[in-house]
């Protein structure tokens, strides 16, 4: 999968806009960050960690990211190893975990 292709991904699920910080592209669903693309050919969803768990068990693409962020459920994706439909998927659920934590504030 390419960037152009992730960028894709994220921006057809309701509500995402693509925005930025740190250098870096990411995008966001109700002023909540569910993805980005922290370095070339490398992606980052925000998930539970009990999906970013299920996520590696299933798919060599996905590592926690680095530190309490990681613990948290940031999870970087290798670009060049994941399989589109399940990246997919993954996708819809880190942009339901923001959505949901938006509403409750």
């Amino acid at each position: 999968m390419t960037e152009d292709e992730f960028r894709a991904l994220a921006l057809a699920l309701p509500g995402a806009v693509g925005a930025g910080h740190q250098g870096h592209a990411d995008f966001r669903a109700e002023g909540k960050i569910f993805a980005g693309l922290p370095k070339a050919g490398i992606a980052s969803l925000k998930l539970h960690p009990e999906e970013q768990d299920m996520a590696m068990a299933i798919s060599p693409a996905f590592t926690p990211a680095a530190g309490a962020w990681g613990q948290r459920g940031w999870t970087m994706v290798d670009l060049t190893k994941v399989e589109a439909g399940f990246l997919a998927a993954m996708m819809v659920k880190a942009r339901a975990n923001v959505a949901k934590k938006a509403r409750v504030k």
